[in-house]
């Protein structure tokens, strides 16, 4: 490993204080172009030349083959392969490799060279508008470098879904609705398309009625307009908002500051909120559970999804 990848490696080891200080640390890195991308550190376990990699027969499109990492057999995946960049102009070398860790799944993904840790506000952190070409889809948000230079941040989640497939959905047990819950809905709240896609099955099957939101700015924004309504209609708000499920790290406002926004507004009492994260370290947990939520949930694991919101809805 070079001094700059061991230098890289100390930062990424020490970031897990930032969660719920409203900021992101970004690995900068390039796919051979001028285009900057960007993946969350939170997601990133090492970085390191790219070793020999065995080819295997019958992979899926973009995995390369697969390499032995410290006693684990992981996919390497090609990520300019996805992100749909012209081959005329695509000098991707796949020299380096970014070891990710993130639902529950550990993958490399070639990359041509990484640059830097960059650390930004949240509120700087956008999600892309009316995006156009062939990143469309693959990237969550959008950031910009003091020199006025684009940095696209990547949606790994949804790269991981077209690479290994999505969960299947299993047949669940339907939540009936009782009394004055018969309008009652869930709320939540996630920057991944895939993620929301995966959500919206789990309700569905358990006949929960849903509202959502694309990220925390958003979701605190439309939050507040339900808490307002209810009280100009002089009744309690978990009489139709029976609980709140969070994404941890999304554009504009991240699940942190989302959560301890709603414990600390009065009009929420009653309701519980529940962070629904690809994060899986016990230290991501911790914050979590310390900003205010009632529980802790992994991504794409729809049994555990529907069996962590059953007794908070039943």
């Amino acid at each position: 490993m070079s001094e700059n990848e061991v230098s890289l490696m100390e930062t990424i080891e020490g970031t897990t204080k930032l969660a719920g200080s409203n900021k992101m640390e970004v690995l900068l890195f390039s796919l051979g172009g001028h285009e900057i991308f960007g993946i969350n550190v939170f997601k990133v376990r090492e970085v390191t030349r790219t070793p020999n990699i065995t080819k295997t027969p019958n992979v899926p499109a973009g995995v390369e083959g697969f390499i032995s990492l410290r006693g684990n057999i992981i996919p390497v995946i090609t990520l300019s392969s996805f992100i749909g960049l012209n081959s005329g102009r695509n000098n991707c070398s796949n020299e380096t490799l970014i070891v990710t860790e993130f639902s529950k799944h550990t993958q490399g993904f070639l990359v041509d060279s990484v640059d830097r840790i960059i650390r930004v506000d949240w509120e700087r952190i956008k999600p892309p508008q009316n995006m156009l070409g062939g990143e469309q889809g693959m990237v969550t948000a959008i950031t910009e470098l003091p020199d006025g230079r684009l940095v696209s941040i990547l949606d790994v989640e949804q790269l991981l879904a077209l690479t290994i497939g999505e969960d299947k959905i299993p047949e669940l047990a339907a939540i009936e609705p009782t009394g004055s819950n018969k309008e009652s809905f869930v709320f939540f709240a996630d920057d991944s398309a895939v993620a929301r896609k995966s959500i919206i099955s789990v309700l569905d099957k358990m006949a929960v009625k849903h509202q959502q939101a694309h990220n925390g700015a958003d979701a605190w924004d439309k939050l507040k307009a339900m808490a307002s309504r209810a009280q100009q209609e002089n009744r309690p708000l978990h009489q139709s908002l029976r609980l709140i499920l969070t994404d941890a790290e999304m554009p504009e406002m991240d699940g942190y500051v989302l959560a301890k926004n709603i414990k600390a507004d009065r009009r929420f009492d009653g309701i519980p909120v529940v962070m629904h994260s690809s994060l899986s370290s016990q230290a991501n947990r911790n914050m979590g559970l310390q900003s205010g939520v009632d529980t802790y949930v992994p991504k794409f694991d729809p049994n555990a999804l529907a069996e962590t919101l059953r007794p908070l809805l039943a």
